[in-house]
């Protein structure tokens, strides 16, 4: 079992990462930590990997938590982020996903619809969600 981190870059990326390592040390498992973009090819790979992956080691080190392992899972979506984040979970056999959310209006949600809340309601584990700053 891992605790599976859904990770993006915004301004409560490295709250998630944080709450997310916390998770994992508390259930001494590791951390997966899963970043979906648009296309994955072998150059975009190994790119982000490099870069996500100093990334993620400094906010764990700055969080005092640089000892939990993790690894970075990434993957392309097709045209539904919610779908490749729970299906990216599901793979991992993550215990717990972690999650960010951002404040957006009544009508924001109705308009656009809304991953994280499809990741919530479809989840096949229990999704812990991170409130972002409020814009």
């Amino acid at each position: 079992m891992t605790v599976a981190v859904a990770h993006q870059h915004s301004q409560t990326s490295k709250a998630v990462l944080s709450h997310g390592a916390r998770e994992a040390k508390l259930r001494q498992t590791d951390l997966v930590v899963i970043n979906i973009v648009e296309a994955l090819d072998l150059d975009a790979r190994a790119a982000l990997e490099a870069g996500l992956g100093d990334e993620i080691q400094q906010v764990l080190d700055d969080s005092g938590l640089g000892d939990v392992a993790w690894t970075l899972q990434l993957g392309a979506e097709d045209e539904d982020v919610a779908g490749a984040v729970i299906s990216a979970a599901g793979a991992v056999d993550a215990e717990v996903l972690v999650i960010g959310a951002r404040r957006r209006s009544p009508l924001g949600k109705f308009l656009l619809g809304s991953a994280t809340q499809t990741i919530i309601l479809d989840a096949p584990m229990p999704v812990l969600v991170i409130k972002g700053d409020p814009a």
